[in-house]
């Protein structure tokens, strides 16, 4: 006899499933792990018969009705939560899956957004959220965020390097390096944030269950950070029922460049049958370099070499109540880094010295969840250590070689703990506390290689202790409306360090700056309605704020405070249809925000990284999505965004800052400072996913894509005001299934475009302009397996 055993589900409850064909025990393995249910298959020859694909917003009833025909069997049920699976009197024999794929995915109701907190449909959430399965993210090799944003236009993502990009949604940006300030894009595994203020941890994107981004601010749910939205990890949890696995194992070749390899493996074991597992994941890159070095005398310089994995543990404590520990690692070593000479050779730069960087990120969870009565209750705690390490050239025009070395290090605890309750009509209400304590110790070294001595660092520390409140309410049958307000309060701390031994009396005034401490009471409140048009349509408005703490920034030889900035953002959406389900489904998303005192870096009169509140902005966004499937097993779909931003009120002090020591005139400073950094005007995306059984159970996938980004700038003032974007990249993958066994063949860059991505690969650019092209086509081959 065969059980799948879980925290008890209810025929009403919805699951969003994407199962390849298969057999009955692993379509019941995966379905009663996402909805929480408890099946039983007692006849081990119905366990193995084949299915074909499932795949929809699901209750189990539906899913399980799915299944039984598929296999000659019949569904019983046994009690709340339970069912039953056997043959019917008269089985037929086993058959292969069909040879082609179903006309229209199963009928279902919706996908759940987990990232609302309260498990809530896609149909009941006042927003714009994209979900995109782990499987798919995983074609073709599991590879990092810029995955994510190959996949969606409002992402847009600096190109330092693996563990160094800094990720911006719905044009909130600020830089395109590592300062003190926070991150406008949370980032969160589970429920617990990757980061505060340090860059993208770039983890690689495997055995996830889905990955989800809600555009922002997501500031009453997740507060400081989520400014420009969140993207939120679902990790697959560990299965008591079953001992499986996964291996994936490919291998790369660049034009110009040096080969690649890929390797990742997943093993989950059960401890305690229908009680305790572990799930372990393993994942290795070396992605071969393209950049030459000619003063060096070395070739592709800039490999980049990464190795992680987590494992999780978790135990069904009886009563609906489970307890999970995970923990999570990463190392990335790169020998270079990805920028070249606008002028000079193709994918070639005159850098005298080696720009390596490293970035080390580790974290452990505990999670606790159950349920009492209606009320579901989950408590997430854990511990955070990211470590960034970067080497600049700050070579002068024919000076002595000289090394600008800067080392962030962020150790951070926190805690989320909330309940909830969701009714079938949309309407709940949630509650929660949390706690969040973060340091950040930014080092900086300058010298000759071999003789670096320390220049002037700082430290960040902040706490924030959090109450948060949401509740829905169907004030008609086509009108759900909510209403939310977090309550935060923020204690800052910040020091320099490495201070000037001899301060000049200039200085000495400003002394009182070289230490700063802040407490405050932060309100956000949020609302929204959604408006059912038809039973296919919905119009949605929201209004929701967010912010971010100040601190401590380096300038010259001291240190200097910089305000807390603030957004607004107002929005009004139409969608119609549903992805994977109907056979055309858009939205349409208008947004305004607000921006306070705009926290950005920029390069100060000494030439180095520094930070400052830089003016007020206003931005306006439109975003447009569709998807048609125009056949059957084809699908196509577009995106567009348009970001107007403009920094209407810059600040008077950073136009004087900008203008020291500089010969251009104030006129020019305000032209360069008038538009946000990073955000290109017009982004476009457009793709196309072909699915079909074949025979023997074959099965054949190909997904390309499409996805031109305008121009920008790559900061403000005048050493960052150029230009940058406006380039077309582009990939197709396709993928032979063979049952258990699958062969993968991709190709990234299809033009070989070189372009130049959003990036600043030194702030020591007199002399020497620079641009970071794009990796250059890439040729990657792959087999994978599940056991």
């Amino acid at each position: 006899m065969a059980v799948v055993a879980a925290i008890p589900a209810t025929a009403a409850d919805r699951v969003s499933l994407d199962l390849p064909a298969g057999t009955v025990g692993v379509q019941v393995m995966a379905l009663g792990r996402a909805a929480r249910a408890n099946i039983v298959v007692p006849d081990a020859g119905l366990w193995r018969r084949p299915v074909p694909r499932l795949r929809g917003a699901l209750s189990v009833e539906q899913a399980l009705a799915a299944i039984a025909r598929g296999s000659g069997a019949r569904v019983e049920a046994l009690g709340p939560g339970s069912w039953r699976l056997t043959p019917r009197l008269r089985s037929p024999a086993p058959k292969p899956p069909p040879r082609r794929l179903p006309p229209a995915d199963v009928q279902g109701e919706d996908v759940i957004v987990t990232a609302s907190k309260r498990d809530t449909t896609r149909d009941h959430f006042a927003g714009q959220v994209v979900q995109v399965a782990g499987a798919d993210l995983e074609l073709g090799g599991a590879g990092g965020t810029s995955k994510l944003a190959d996949r969606m236009t409002a992402i847009a993502s600096t190109y330092l390097g693996a563990g160094r990009n800094k990720l911006f949604i719905r044009g909130i940006a600020d830089s395109s390096f590592t300062g003190p300030t926070q991150a406008t894009v949370g980032q969160y595994f589970g429920d617990l944030r990757l980061s505060y203020n340090a860059p993208d941890p770039d983890l690689r994107l495997a055995d996830l269950a889905a990955v989800e981004v809600l555009e922002g601010p997501q500031g009453t749910l997740y507060g400081a950070g989520s400014l420009g939205g969140l993207i939120r990890l679902v990790p697959n949890a560990p299965d008591p029922t079953r001992a499986g696995g996964s291996a994936m194992l490919g291998g790369s070749a660049t034009t110009n460049g040096a080969p690649g390899a890929d390797a990742q493996a997943v093993l989950n074991l059960p401890v305690i049958a229908d009680r305790v597992a572990i799930r372990l994941v393993a994942d290795s890159a070396s992605e071969g370099g393209y950049i030459d070095k000619p003063l060096l005398g070395r070739t592709d310089v800039n490999r980049t070499r990464i190795f992680g994995g987590r494992a999780a543990v978790k135990a069904d404590l009886g009563g609906g109540w489970s307890v999970e520990a995970v923990g999570i690692g990463q190392r990335i070593r790169g020998a270079d880094s990805q920028y070249a000479d606008r002028d000079g050779p193709p994918l070639t730069r005159s850098a005298p010295v080696t720009e390596g960087f490293s970035a080390d990120f580790g974290q452990a969870q505990l999670i606790l969840s159950g349920q009492i009565g209606q009320v579901r209750l989950r408590s997430s705690s854990g511990i955070t250590a990211h470590d960034l390490m970067e080497r600049y050239d700050a070579t002068p025009p024919g000076g002595p070689v000289q090394l600008f070395a800067q080392a962030n290090a962020t150790r951070m605890q926190a805690n989320e703990t909330r309940a909830w309750h969701s009714a079938p009509d949309g309407s709940g209400w949630l509650a929660g506390f949390s706690y969040l304590h973060n340091r950040t110790r930014l080092t900086r070294l300058f010298g000759e290689p071999g003789q670096l001595l320390p220049r002037t660092g700082v430290v960040n520390t902040v706490e924030e202790a959090t109450l948060y409140g949401e509740a829905s309410l169907r004030l008609l049958p086509g009108l759900l409306t909510t209403g939310g307000l977090r309550v935060t309060r923020s204690v800052l701390d910040g020091a320099g360090e490495d201070l000037p031994l001899a301060l000049s009396l200039q200085a000495l005034t400003r002394l009182r700056e070289v230490t700063a401490r802040r407490a405050q009471t932060i309100l956000l409140p949020s609302a929204s309605a959604l408006i059912d048009l038809t039973s296919g349509a919905q119009l949605f408005l929201r209004y929701q704020q967010g912010f971010r703490p100040g601190g401590l920034t380096i300038e010259g030889p001291l240190v200097r405070r910089f305000r807390n900035d603030r957004v607004a953002t107002i929005e009004a959406g139409l969608r119609a249809g549903r992805p994977g389900r109907d056979r055309f489904d858009g939205s349409l998303t208008l947004a305004h925000t607000a921006w306070r005192d705009i926290q950005a870096d920029f390069i100060d009169a000494t030439g180095l990284p520094s930070t400052a509140n830089i003016g007020d902005g206003q931005l306006w966004t439109i975003e447009a999505l569709a998807g048609f499937r125009i056949a059957e097993g084809l699908r196509v779909e577009g995106a567009v965004s348009y970001n107007d931003s403009r920094i209407d009120e810059p600040s008077s002090a950073q136009v004087f800052a900008l203008m020291d020591g500089q010969s251009a005139d104030r006129a020019a400073i305000l032209a360069r400072l008038s538009q946000i950094p990073n955000i290109a005007r017009f982004t476009g995306r457009a793709g196309a996913v072909y699915r079909r059984m074949l025979a023997g159970g074959r099965d054949l996938r190909v997904d390309g894509w499409l996805r031109y980004v305008g121009s920008s700038r790559l900061g403000v003032g005048p050493v960052l005001g150029e230009r940058q974007g406006s380039y077309l990249d582009s990939g197709v993958t396709a993928r032979l299934g063979l049952g258990r066994y699958g062969v993968t063949a991709g190709i990234t860059n299809l033009a070989d475009v070189r372009g130049n991505r959003f990036a600043l690969g030194t702030p020591f650019t007199t002399g020497r302009d620079q641009v970071t092209p794009l990796r250059p086509r890439t040729l990657r081959i792959g087999l994978d397996a599940t056991f």
